[in-house]
């Protein structure tokens, strides 16, 4: 491995994955001063995204991306890391001393176990983030949190390379990455499929954008919710319902249900 860095506690970080959140975490790790010394894209929209998210970075085969990398970001899908970490493995591929970093949420440091046989430092650092894929979640960043789960001697490293990323370490252990990633993906299929139905209701109506008709209802519901979730504890539906039906007044804001 070849020392790509500029300057004391820099990095070569090559990124492997060219999907939505690979090219966001390198530009935001190139911004806190990381030198990307390559990324791996195969798709047509995959290299467009790379080159707009990190303009000049060169596109190269994951074996050579790795060999030139001291930090090794892996922004692939869950079902596709075992096989890659396992195979690259077997390839003899990994050099001891390296940093290797997932982003899958259902996946802990268990997962880079063949790779950390190389004696690596593995890092399962995930963005609670709903990824575009484009320079918004640059600032979306700043206001996210990170689940980190890393053996302890090394877990200040992950928590310090999400800080550098603006990101807010929050540490998950090893057997709670499964519920930690129940969580994450029933929030966000939730959020989607109720917005979705929500604006497809109002489409049906004749209502012209019906997402930004919805847009603000539904930020300031969600805020709503998740105020209350850091204060108290979750509520059953038969609750929420409950707490409807007693109070006092009607601002309004929520229709009333007729009989037809």
């Amino acid at each position: 491995m070849t020392p790509t860095s500029t300057r004391s506690g820099r990095l070569g970080v090559g990124v492997v994955g060219g999907g939505h959140v690979g090219p966001v975490l390198g530009a935001a790790l190139a911004g806190a001063g990381h030198a990307i010394v390559g990324v791996s894209a195969v798709s047509e929209p995959s290299r467009e995204r790379v080159e707009a998210m990190l303009p000049g970075v060169p596109i190269l085969e994951v074996p050579t991306l790795i060999e030139r990398s001291e930090l090794v970001l892996l922004a692939v899908p869950d079902q596709e890391l075992p096989a890659l970490v396992a195979g690259l493995a077997a390839t003899g591929t990994w050099q001891p001393g390296q940093i290797v970093l997932h982003t899958a949420p259902g996946h802990g440091v268990g997962v880079l176990r063949p790779a950390a046989v190389a004696r690596v430092i593995p890092l399962a650092v995930h963005p609670a983030l709903a990824f575009t894929g484009t320079s918004l979640d640059l600032a979306r960043l700043t206001e996210s949190y990170f689940a980190v789960t890393a053996p302890a001697p090394v877990l200040p490293i992950g928590q310090a390379l999400v800080v550098e990323m603006g990101g807010e370490p929050v540490v998950v252990a090893e057997e709670d990455r499964a519920a930690y990633a129940e969580a994450i993906a029933t929030a966000t299929s939730f959020s989607r499929s109720i917005v979705g139905q929500s604006t497809g209701i109002l489409r049906g109506i004749g209502v012209e954008n019906p997402g930004s008709f919805l847009s603000s209802l539904v930020r300031s519901a969600v805020d709503n919710a998740l105020t209350r979730a850091g204060t108290a504890s979750a509520l059953e539906v038969s609750d929420m319902l409950a707490e409807f039906a007693e109070e006092p007044e009607d601002d309004g804001s929520l229709p009333e249900s007729h009989g037809g």
